[in-house]
């Protein structure tokens, strides 16, 4: 070998043995996280990594002299140094509750349960015909604020005449955090019936979205509950109970995930601290309730853009170069935690096709042509619930099926409003149940 080249090769083999340790040490820390549950913000699994990197560079360097063993320290330093940035928040720890919007106010409610939810209320328009029933939105997320878009649409149905209460789920947006080990789909259903009691104005029209509209379909299934809702819209369901998420299917037709420009603006998952922690939750490895991160961390942290390509699912591909801004920086609340919480109770929970068959409740379905919920998930509830009375697929739109795009909010106030008033459906009754069958199979 070249004289000149030896050094070239000696550096090299260095350099990929002092990667090879930092990377070594860097997955250490991440088992023992793991192992610790986070414990102590990670500072327990910090400090046993350096332990243990430094008794390993202490090893490796015992036959040397000093100048020479503290090399073996390097990759010790770096380890530790990149490690530490995931114990270290950047973020208050204590939640930050965004500010009250300017156009609507924001009430606070106790509820029976021991909720602390934010209420909007828009009464009707003055000079609107005005419904004698209140109507009450339940937003997606599952634990996620509720949207500038959809309070646009909330204004809108409101101008139809429509009383409308919208109250920000349990852990979501300026409503109060819950004990992780309360965020479950029952209490959902719960704080719902707790909801329309505080309200105390008799039963009411109920308009769920997405996680909304399981909430919903839940409540329809529970008799107690069901007693208080006049009138229910389904609308973009998804999986109802623990049979339901396990069914494998088709989605609607195209969305605009992966052809729409990518979201801009800051991300927690670029911070270690966020990426280490909501991705070892996202896969299980951790709980929702870690001690890496407290809860109220999470939400602070987390950004619109975290939801990446999420968003844009709910689009139409045609629409992909033309997707709304959904909210504001300073509105914008998610709880990744809290909501894999919610989740994993579904999937936990037993079927509700019984109880839901005896649903008696007038009910109404709402499918959107490019959605990005499996089909099944709707089509469960169409079958099993003997008191829908219409199906309304929305061509033209995603999973967000308000989304402020051309007329789409306008036709779905109408299909909403002519259900709420029992007149005629401005789109033909589709998918029956009798239609399942080929709408399934023909992936529409």
């Amino acid at each position: 070998m070249p004289s000149l080249l030896r050094p070239l090769v000696r550096f090299t083999g260095r350099l990929i043995l002092a990667t090879a340790a930092v990377a070594g040490l860097a997955g250490l820390f991440l088992v023992l996280v793991v192992l610790t549950d986070g414990a102590r913000s990670g500072l327990a699994a910090w400090l046993i990594t350096l332990a243990a990197g430094t008794a390993a560079a202490l090893w490796r360097g015992r036959r040397r002299a000093w100048p020479a063993r503290l090399k073996a320290f390097l990759p010790v330093v770096v380890a530790t140094a990149l490690t530490a940035s995931v114990c270290i928040p950047s973020v208050a720890t204590e939640r930050r509750y965004p500010p009250d919007l300017p156009f609507v106010a924001t009430q606070r409610w106790d509820l029976a349960t021991g909720s602390r939810v934010a209420v909007y209320h828009y009464p009707p328009a003055p000079g609107a015909a005005r419904r004698p029933t209140p109507l009450v939105y339940l937003h997606g997320g599952p634990v996620r604020g509720i949207s500038v878009l959809d309070h646009r649409f909330l204004q809108l149905l409101a101008r139809q005449g429509h009383d409308v209460y919208a109250y920000e789920h349990a852990g979501a947006g300026r409503s109060g955090l819950l004990p992780m080990s309360q965020y479950t789909i029952s209490r959902s259903v719960s704080d719902l019936a707790a909801f329309v009691d505080r309200l105390d104005q008799g039963p009411v029209d109920v308009l769920g979205f997405s996680a909304g509209a399981v909430v919903l379909t839940r409540a329809l299934a529970t008799p107690r509950v069901a007693a208080r809702v006049h009138r229910a819209i389904i609308a973009e369901p998804g999986p109802m109970d623990g049979p339901t998420t396990q069914i494998s299917g088709h989605q609607g037709q195209a969305s605009a995930r992966g052809l729409a420009p990518a979201m801009t603006g800051p991300r927690a998952t670029r911070i270690p601290r966020y990426a280490v922690a909501l991705g070892l939750v996202q896969l299980g490895l951790l709980a929702p309730d870690t001690d890496l991160i407290s809860q109220a961390e999470g939400v602070n942290a987390f950004k619109a853009a975290d939801l990446g390509g999420d968003t844009a699912s709910a689009y139409c591909a045609r629409d992909a170069h033309r997707i709304p801004t959904e909210d504001t920086a300073q509105n914008f609340s998610f709880s990744p935690a809290a909501s894999l919480r919610i989740q994993q109770t579904i999937k936990d929970s037993a079927s509700i096709a019984p109880q839901l068959k005896r649903s008696r409740t007038p009910a109404m379905l709402m499918i959107a042509e490019c959605s990005s919920q499996v089909r099944q998930w709707a089509t469960a509830i169409l079958a099993g619930d003997p008191a829908i009375q219409r199906t309304q697929y929305m061509t033209g739109v995603g999973h967000r099926i308000w989304n402020g795009l051309d007329d789409n909010n306008e036709r779905a106030a109408a299909v909403i409003t002519a259900f709420l008033q029992g007149k005629p459906a401005p789109l033909r009754n589709y998918p029956t149940r009798a239609d399942i069958p080929t709408f399934l199979s023909e992936h529409k």
